[in-house]
């Protein structure tokens, strides 16, 4: 970790994390763990769009691969989460390792595959609430989320491009 982000990381804290944010924060993780409220989205949209189930199931297929990839690429780096005097950890994770966020690459596939095909500009709005969370909750650095948010991307339109071409 370097000190300028340990630095940025207790700024987002100082800035932010008063108790309804803080609130917010943790739903936001509730929701987004191990992708599951993501996924759920996409089957639900695969049930009641029969017209365009399989797109939707697709879309949830990239949303699971955004997060098994960011899986992989945390269990390679290896980067341990925020461990700073001045940061407060205010959720618990499921491991402790921290590059990339899972949670803003599934967030971040959701919103570019569920977007592209329900023609919504979903990325500015459900990307950045979730970035912050993880910054609120002292749980990511902000490479953590900006890798994330990346992988999620690229994840989402190459199982689009694999699946369906240029379509």
């Amino acid at each position: 970790m370097s000190d300028r982000e340990a630095e940025a990381l207790v700024a987002v804290q100082t800035a932010l994390a008063r108790p309804p944010v803080v609130h917010a924060a943790r739903l936001l993780s509730w929701f987004g763990e191990h992708s599951a409220g993501w996924l759920l989205l996409g089957v639900a949209g695969a049930a009641v769009d029969r017209r365009r189930r399989p797109e939707w199931t697709v879309a949830a297929t990239s949303v699971v691969a955004a997060h098994a990839v960011s899986i992989v690429v945390k269990r390679v780096v290896r980067r341990r989460r925020p461990h700073h005097a001045e940061v407060q950890v205010l959720a618990g994770t499921p491991s402790k390792l921290s590059f990339p966020s899972s949670h803003a690459s599934s967030t971040t596939a959701a919103a570019v595959a569920y977007g592209a095909l329900t023609n919504q500009p979903l990325v500015p709005l459900l990307v950045p609430p979730m970035m912050v969370s993880r910054l609120v909750l002292g749980v990511h650095y902000p490479t953590d989320v900006l890798a994330g948010a990346v992988l999620g991307a690229v994840v989402a339109r190459g199982v689009r491009r694999v699946v369906w071409g240029r379509r």
